[in-house]
């Protein structure tokens, strides 16, 4: 996806379209916020919440 980008923004460069360089600036900004955070979360430890256990019926008397 970043390549892609990348390889548009030349293009615009090239053809001179202002708009679409700014455009692509920012998308290009919000995936690389996107992926550093998922890399932080990534290094998180995870919490185990555990599976509830399952109640067992009372003996009738």
């Amino acid at each position: 996806m970043e390549a892609d980008l990348l390889q548009r923004r030349a293009q615009a460069e090239v053809e001179g379209w202002i708009g679409e360089i700014e455009g692509i600036d920012l998308t290009l900004a919000f995936l690389c916020a996107k992926r550093d955070e998922t890399q932080r979360r990534a290094q998180r430890p995870t919490l185990h919440l555990g599976i509830p256990a399952r109640r067992r019926p009372k003996a009738s008397e």
